[in-house]
């Protein structure tokens, strides 16, 4: 049977997740900006039991908007089982498009209109700062060289022309989330979201880039630490392995035919 095409394939209603832990100067500007930017998309605030009381202004104030839910989680788990959260519960409800978005403000929600006008014709919109028309502001050279290396590292292991893996603000449709095994992925930190796109591209669907502008947060602490840039380096190494590995494979059986 013949697919829809694309842009038959509705991309509402739209649930934006947003993981916190110690956010709370953050999370009601990140909020106002984004109802002003697209006012009928709702909200799912993860928070990880938030010492600084982030989960109690996010039960504030999805008391006045319905527009916003809250799931409290009892600790710091990492950012990956944050989302994988947010997206089962995104999937138990009946949401076309599933986006990820810091709280920090790194992420404008300004540009997430362009990002779902892009769904239309795609399965995963990458927000990307490193595509012709994306800019970085306001970060330290040294972190936006790291980022650069981890990105060029991961395109170089996985053999995808994707100039931003580890990016960070990405909208999905679900069949996308449906379909990835998300009990498989243990990856905890920013190497998750290497682990989902790969996983999507793997999985045959259409990913697309969209330029954005990332703001170095002005508020709170960065969650980035050398246990997280490890686990990536180390995970996107063993894929990158196992998958040219398994490209000579393919190419030695190809020959013995």
């Amino acid at each position: 049977m013949a697919q829809a095409p694309r842009a038959a394939r509705p991309i509402e209603p739209v649930l934006v997740v947003i993981p916190t832990y110690n956010e709370r100067e953050n999370l009601a500007p990140i909020l106002r900006r984004l109802h002003e930017a697209l006012p009928n998309v709702h909200a799912l605030v993860v928070d990880d039991g938030s010492p600084d009381g982030t989960g109690e202004l996010a039960d504030k104030l999805a008391a006045d908007d319905k527009r916003i839910q809250v799931m409290h989680r009892t600790e710091k788990a990492g950012l990956g089982a944050a989302y994988v959260a947010g997206f089962r519960w995104g999937l138990e409800r009946d949401y076309a498009t599933i986006v990820e978005m810091d709280a920090d403000g790194s992420h404008a929600p300004e540009d997430l209109p362009r990002m779902l006008e892009a769904l239309t014709d795609a399965d995963l919109v990458l927000g990307s700062r490193y595509v012709p028309g994306g800019s970085v502001v306001n970060w330290p050279l040294r972190r936006e060289i790291l980022s650069r290396v981890a990105n060029i590292y991961s395109r170089l292991a996985l053999g995808w022309k994707i100039n931003e893996y580890t990016a960070g603000f990405r909208a999905y449709r679900r069949e996308v989330l449906e379909k990835l095994p998300l009990d498989e992925i243990a990856s905890r930190g920013y190497c998750f979201q290497i682990d989902l796109a790969w996983r999507t591209l793997q999985s045959g669907f259409e990913v697309v880039q969209v330029p954005i502008t990332f703001t170095e947060r002005e508020l709170g602490e960065s969650k980035m630490s050398g246990a997280v840039i490890r686990e990536a380096m180390l995970r996107v190494g063993i894929w990158g392995t196992k998958h040219r590995l398994q490209q000579v494979r393919n190419l030695v059986l190809r020959r013995g035919r």
